[in-house]
């Protein structure tokens, strides 16, 4: 979040004001079900225009997927692809860029926006534009990938190179042509996890469809191999926020540059982005860093090195670390779930349920539970009764009773869950 919305919602909001818009439709994992149709709710849209993945396939199929399920239901839209982790400093610009790409879509062209850049960014790929077609549109020549400095320079001082933003705009029948031309599997594996989904508060692609479905991406599996591309430059104040250097670079500072969020001491630091999560974070005589503290790591990095963290993960992922196989917390469709302490014969975790969702049921044999409801208000089901229980209240839940846990109240369910027995690495 860079302001009190957060990025999805921002993101919903970004499109008041163009015309002729029907309600949006949001691909997430399914997992993110919950948070997702709140956001929905809240903004006064139908919470069921939900398309969920089992598992990530990358956004080729993801728009695959919302291309099928309009053009299964007789309509053939425009559809207007927004990632939701972008920050849009003139929305006004950014409607009339919208506009123009329409006009392209609707000749049948598969439009992508341009950034102008702003300076030479290493971190992104670009998009080199060929003829002019348009007051405000070109043809693609090529898409590049993240180039090394000197040559991001050379782009950026030519001035006919643009950022690559990830937002695209095509009708969904001319999208599923060109997928069908240049990916075919790719479309024959989301058809198939689109009919074969399951409607539950949301589409439910069918897991075993989709995880045989290649994994990739728009720009691979269409847009660069595709002739009808187009570039609209877009000069709005845009940043992906895909780096904690790029949430500095958009968040709200002190007096001296830092961006400072958690519990934080900040003596003699400048223009640094530090963040704490789970614990006091002192930094003292610092300049131009990133510091991040979780439960799981602390990363400690230049904000000029810090789109080489993947570096790092890669080094997790070799090394199987438990930081990556089994973190601490993990989110489930239902909220999310912190391990606090664990031994050998007992788990403490902290389980946060969101407004509405309720924990997978429990069946008997499982394990034996102490729980204590430390906010919100919980709807108790087992043994073949029902309880209601608010802040305070204390649950025994026995290994010989199944039973199934519900958020009743319209703030999130905060429960201390202390497992017991020999199966007490189980998760709820």
């Amino acid at each position: 979040m860079v302001d009190d919305r957060t990025m999805l919602r921002a993101t919903i909001d970004r499109l008041d004001g163009i015309a002729n818009i029907e309600d949006p439709v949001v691909v997430s994992n399914h997992l993110h079900q919950h948070l997702v149709a709140r956001e929905l709710d809240n903004a006064g849209f139908d919470s069921a225009r939900i398309i969920l993945e089992p598992m990530g396939r990358n956004t080729a199929p993801a728009v695959a997927a919302s291309a099928l399920t309009q053009t299964r239901a007789g309509d053939d839209p425009i559809l207007l692809i927004l990632p939701a982790d972008h920050v849009i400093g003139d929305e006004a610009a950014f409607r009339i860029a919208m506009v123009a790409g329409a006009t392209q879509a609707v000749a049948g062209k598969l439009v992508t926006f341009g950034i102008v850049p702003e300076y030479a960014e290493t971190g992104y790929g670009y998009v080199h534009r060929g003829t002019q077609i348009a007051p405000d549109a070109y043809e693609v020549a090529a898409f590049v990938e993240k180039p090394d400095a000197a040559t991001a320079a050379r782009y950026v001082d030519g001035g006919d190179y643009f950022w690559n933003s990830g937002m695209f705009m095509f009708r969904a029948s001319r999208y599923l042509e060109e997928l069908e031309k240049y990916a075919p599997d790719i479309l024959s594996a989301t058809e198939g996890a689109v009919d074969g989904g399951r409607f539950d508060g949301g589409l439910h692609l069918e897991p075993a469809a989709f995880a045989a479905c290649r994994s990739e991406s728009i720009d691979y599996a269409v847009m660069e191999r595709t002739a009808e591309a187009v570039v609209v430059p877009l000069s709005a104040g845009w940043n992906d926020v895909g780096s904690w250097a790029a949430l500095w670079s958009v968040a709200t500072k002190d007096d001296a540059g830092n961006v400072i969020q958690g519990d934080v001491i900040a003596i003699d630091a400048a223009d640094s982005y530090l963040r704490a999560e789970s614990r006091l974070l002192a930094a003292l005589d610092v300049s131009d860093i990133v510091i991040v503290e979780t439960a799981d790591a602390v990363l400690v990095a230049p904000r000029s090195r810090v789109q080489d963290v993947r570096l790092v993960v890669d080094q997790l992922k070799e090394a199987q670390r438990s930081e990556v196989t089994t973190p601490d917390t993990v989110a489930e469709s239902w909220g999310r779930r912190q391990r606090l302490d664990a031994g050998p014969t007992g788990t403490v975790r902290r389980l946060v349920v969101l407004p509405g969702a309720e924990l997978t049921l429990q069946p008997s044999g499982a394990h034996a539970e102490e729980w204590v409801v430390m906010a919100g208000n919980a709807a108790v089901v087992g043994g073949g009764a029902s309880r209601r229980v608010g802040p305070g209240g204390h649950l025994s839940l026995a290994t010989t009773t199944s039973h199934r846990i519900t958020n009743t109240g319209s703030d999130e369910l905060e429960i201390i869950a202390v497992t017991i027995g020999d199966t007490a690495g189980q998760e709820a």
